[in-house]
């Protein structure tokens, strides 16, 4: 293990950026481990190229280390949405799904049930977007197959209880998109019995990157449907029959994956683990208390959690409508990154955000207010 500080200092952010939820920059081991692997495939010296086919067994390592699950219950997967498509499409039965959930979740969900019509979405109603407990009791029935949620909402940074869910929900799946929590949380994945995520947000190794868990549950109630020519177990392959798919979660995958992304999300993902998920998490808090403390400080209106307990990376702003391009404004002009969609502002920060960044957000508050106030 290293120490947070030590972490902290592998990686060199432009200063100004709080839009880690929407992606973030590639860390530089990451980045430095594609080049090698580019590098090895450029020039195809005999031999060399086995680096490159050993890159799943690395990646299924890094998620089990990062998750607890075990390797041969992981998948590498390009994105979230994909490692979702396979579990929506192999499920049959209802699933609950908020429609205010991210598009992954609920698109997923339709297209399933309009291309195979073995599954159908229940729309779950839930307060201001956020999944919880108390909804899901409220509203799941006897013959709900499935539950599907967010661990992080990604419009208000709400982190959803997986404990007091898997309590209500009982033997039911609880599928969970992860994107905007892994590697920034310290959670329990064993709750849940589908885990998809992809590495391009906090993770920080870049889009093509991501994985797909499933419990042995899962893998007794979710059909392969999408399962392509090396997703077996046979070795080696036989070209004239088309065998079973795997045991294992190898059979949710339709081709060869990209090695020299697996590389990279491998990379990032032992980076995490070096320094560990919960100290990663206890500096992403700090820095978006912060981030709520100076949104106070100059009036602007904060919808997220404010508990530590319920809350991630996000911090969502609202001002009042008249002053919402005012605040677009003044972040675009003193250099600060973040996401506007609808009435709401998104900030997320980092561990890795460091003081030059917080100053230049100051300083778009302070044009702001006074904006605001003309």
């Amino acid at each position: 293990m290293i120490s947070i500080e030590d972490f902290l200092t592998r990686f060199n952010d432009e200063p100004g950026y709080f839009d880690f939820a929407r992606v973030s920059p590639i860390a530089q081991s990451a980045l430095e481990e594609e080049r090698a692997l580019t590098e090895t495939l450029s020039r195809a010296r005999f031999g060399s190229l086995d680096s490159l086919f050993d890159q799943t067994d690395r990646v299924q390592r890094a998620v089990s280390a990062l998750t607890g699950f075990e390797p041969e219950q992981i998948v590498f997967q390009p994105n979230t949405s994909s490692g979702l498509l396979q579990a929506m499409f192999g499920l049959s039965g209802k699933v609950l799904v908020s429609p205010a959930e991210f598009p992954s979740s609920p698109f997923a969900a339709v297209r399933a049930a309009s291309a195979l019509g073995t599954l159908e979405p229940q729309w779950l109603e839930t307060d201001f977007g956020g999944v919880s407990a108390a909804a899901i009791r409220a509203q799941i029935t006897a013959d709900t197959t499935a539950v599907c949620l967010s661990l992080v909402d990604f419009r208000s940074g709400r982190l959803a209880d997986l404990e007091a869910i898997r309590q209500v929900i009982g033997d039911r799946l609880l599928i969970v998109d992860a994107i905007q929590g892994f590697g920034a949380v310290d959670v329990d994945y064993s709750l849940a019995d589908v885990v998809s995520s992809g590495g391009q947000k906090w993770v920080r190794a870049g889009w093509g990157t991501g994985f797909l868990v499933l419990s042995d549950r899962a893998m007794g109630a979710i059909k392969p449907v999408l399962s392509g020519f090396n997703a077996t177990d046979v070795e080696p392959l036989p070209l004239d029959e088309v065998p079973e798919p795997s045991r294992s979660a190898k059979a949710f995958q339709w081709s060869n994956p990209n090695p020299i992304a697996q590389a990279r999300f491998a990379c990032a993902l032992e980076e995490i683990a070096e320094v560990g998920v919960a100290q990663i998490e206890a500096k992403i808090r700090e820095n978006t208390a912060r981030l709520i403390s100076m949104a106070d400080e100059y009036g602007i209106q904060v919808s997220s959690p404010r508990a530590d307990a319920e809350r991630a990376g996000i911090v969502a702003l609202e001002p009042t409508p008249e002053n919402y391009t005012v605040l677009i404004a003044s972040l675009h002009n003193h250099g600060v990154t973040a996401t506007a969609r609808g009435n709401s502002i998104r900030l997320s920060a980092h561990a890795t955000t460091g003081s030059e960044s917080f100053e230049m957000l100051d300083s778009a508050f302070k044009s702001f207010s006074t904006a605001s106030r003309v």
